[in-house]
């Protein structure tokens, strides 16, 4: 199935805020339909065969809060389009799937969860953001400042500007545009 999303090798709460993108014919949203959230989970490494209706809508949701607290975090000043009330959805979404861990004979460590795959995806994505916005990535964190970019990525290098290579060229371009004219 697969999805038309741009996928960054990012963390994975990273991923979800980068299903909204733009490129020079307009906006997307890698979330809109059920099979567009499937194709999604899946090329993310979710085991999720159709994704429920409300699915999309649980996604859409928590990347929305998500975004808001990446723009918090970043000073990020293009302008928002939600305005959630994101702490609370963010762990709405943890509490989604209860887990536990189980210790097999080997010695290694099994987190068990007691709800549906989707829940777990959300559930998933909502703590790894919690790790992001609470830990040693959240000051990495950076918006894409190219022009008509709107994606955010984790800065690896010290050097690194741009969420990609082509948003990095947009950018020169735009500068040598703006000093020549």
């Amino acid at each position: 199935m697969g999805t038309n999303a741009p996928l960054l090798g990012e963390p994975l709460p990273v991923e979800l805020m980068n299903t909204i993108w733009a490129d020079r014919n307009g906006g997307y949203d890698a979330l809109s339909t059920p099979a567009e959230t499937t194709g999604w989970l899946q090329a993310t490494g979710h085991d999720v065969t159709q994704a429920p209706a409300d699915l999309a809508l649980q996604l859409r949701e928590l990347r929305d809060a998500l975004r808001q607290l990446a723009a918090d975090a970043t000073d990020d000043p293009r302008p928002r389009t939600s305005n959630v009330d994101a702490l609370a959805v963010v762990n709405r979404a943890c509490a989604l799937a209860p887990s536990w861990s189980s210790l097999n004979t080997d010695g290694s460590v099994v987190r068990i969860c007691a709800r549906t795959t989707t829940e777990q995806a959300i559930s998933k994505i909502a703590e790894q953001a919690v790790s992001l916005f609470s830990g040693d990535h959240r000051s990495r964190l950076r918006a894409c400042l190219a022009p008509g970019c709107v994606l955010f990525f984790v800065r690896q290098h010290p050097r690194r500007e741009w969420c990609s290579a082509s948003c990095g060229n947009r950018a020169r371009v735009a500068r040598h545009y703006d000093r020549h004219h």
